[in-house]
């Protein structure tokens, strides 16, 4: 049986230590996720099901959890992290927290742009940050790249979050790699321009405000549209079904995909197990689950992506090896501040 432990405070190590107590015999893992526990949970009961291995569960937000590790330092009973973006990835193994892992399981089905070369992490899913459209309102012929975003056409017709979110960090990384940094602050300096209203909230307010005439285009992870398109809230429903999804840059290097992945604590009291649990979330059946339940791809190219995301069709993903997202952070972040991306 699972423990499940919801926390949005860093606690003590000491009081850590009676919610998770340590166990040397191998047979559990200590997991923090920044996934919530709604989606991750089915799969953890599953391999608890099938291995014997149980799993003692810590959710809380991305930065938070990274902060908890490093406080806690070498007296953390984590043995795996699950986080999301490959920029948080890379900050967690710059901060010294991860460890490599060598698994020929894991090595031959995540691709190697989707892991990092040293082997600290491995992605789980992969999930497209394309641009959305207000059916209707937008020809999906009209538009074409990122960069086409700056087009006079556009002005005052976007939203978007803020400088602050990874998720858009990323983005611009990846066009640090395939742009260099002055022509991507170039671009950075006219989109900010374009934008209908100061960047505020989160993804899924970004598709509401365009669905409620704020704006016309809105860039936003699949992940969140898939999931309002299956929401118990009529709202968020009917604010998905007046978008579509069109994959720019399909011309050259394609559209920018990021992942949630997983990253072996330094100190795991229980590597194997741990090791165990990386190589059962590749595995084909939990793939499957993550493409058909989160509304994400598989980071594996032998299964099937979910009914909701086949309706938006094939495309080419860009193949920059995602540490670089990581590596390129500071210089993306420094460029967003100073194109004025608030």
């Amino acid at each position: 049986m699972i423990v499940s432990i919801l926390s949005k405070f860093i606690l003590a190590p000491v009081v850590l230590s009676l919610l998770l107590p340590v166990v040397a015999s191998g047979d559990e893992v200590n997991l923090y996720s920044a996934r919530k526990e709604k989606l991750i949970k089915p799969l953890l009961d599953r391999f608890t099901q099938e291995t014997g291995i149980e799993v003692n569960l810590v959710t809380g937000k991305a930065d938070a959890l990274l902060q908890r590790l490093q406080s806690e330092g070498r007296n953390t009973p984590a043995d795996l992290l699950i986080t999301t973006d490959a920029g948080r990835l890379h900050r967690a193994k710059a901060a010294g927290v991860t460890q490599t892992v060598e698994s020929e399981l894991l090595n031959k089905i995540v691709p190697g742009n989707y892991r990092d070369p040293q082997g600290h992490w491995f992605g789980l899913s992969l999930r497209a940050r394309p641009i959305l459209y207000v059916k209707g309102k937008v020809d999906p012929a009209t538009l074409s790249s990122y960069e086409a975003l700056t087009d006079p056409q556009w002005k005052g017709r976007i939203c978007i979050r803020s400088s602050g979110n990874i998720y858009n960090q990323s983005l611009v990384a990846s066009m640090i790699e395939a742009n260099g940094l002055e022509a991507t602050e170039a671009w950075a300096k006219s989109f900010v321009k374009q934008f209908a209203r100061p960047p505020k909230g989160g993804d899924r307010d970004q598709i509401k405000a365009a669905a409620a005439g704020l704006c016309d285009i809105a860039v936003a992870n699949t992940y969140y549209l898939a999931g309002m398109l299956k929401s118990k809230d009529q709202g968020q429903r009917q604010a998905a079904e007046k978008m579509g999804v069109f994959w720019p840059n399909q011309a050259d290097r394609g559209a920018h995909v990021n992942i949630s992945g997983a990253a072996l604590i330094k100190t795991a009291k229980h590597k194997q197990a741990a090791i165990k649990l990386l190589e059962f979330l590749v595995g084909e059946s939990a793939q499957a689950w993550y493409a058909e339940t989160n509304g994400e791809y598989p980071v594996r190219s032998d299964v099937a992506a979910g009914e909701t995301l086949q309706a938006w069709g094939k495309f080419s993903m860009d193949g920059i090896n995602l540490s670089r997202l990581g590596e390129l952070n500071p210089e993306a972040l420094k460029l967003m501040d100073r194109a004025g991306w608030k």
